[in-house]
């Protein structure tokens, strides 16, 4: 299980690399990982995806 300080610089150099579609690039890796068996790998992805919503902000109409 990834330390909460890298969790968050995984998902900002994640952001920097994929843009908008990093939320999406870690959801597909946790059911990357949820397929194989991997649940703590997938545990992370999931922390690491809610890190990126949360950097993406509230949404705006």
């Amino acid at each position: 299980m990834l330390a909460e300080m890298q969790i968050h610089t995984i998902a900002r150099q994640m952001l920097l690399k994929h843009g908008p579609e990093a939320i999406a690039q870690a959801a597909q890796n946790a059911v990357a990982c949820e397929s194989k068996g991997e649940t703590d790998d997938a545990r992370d992805w999931r922390h690491i995806e809610d890190a990126l919503k949360m950097m993406r902000g509230p949404h705006q109409s």
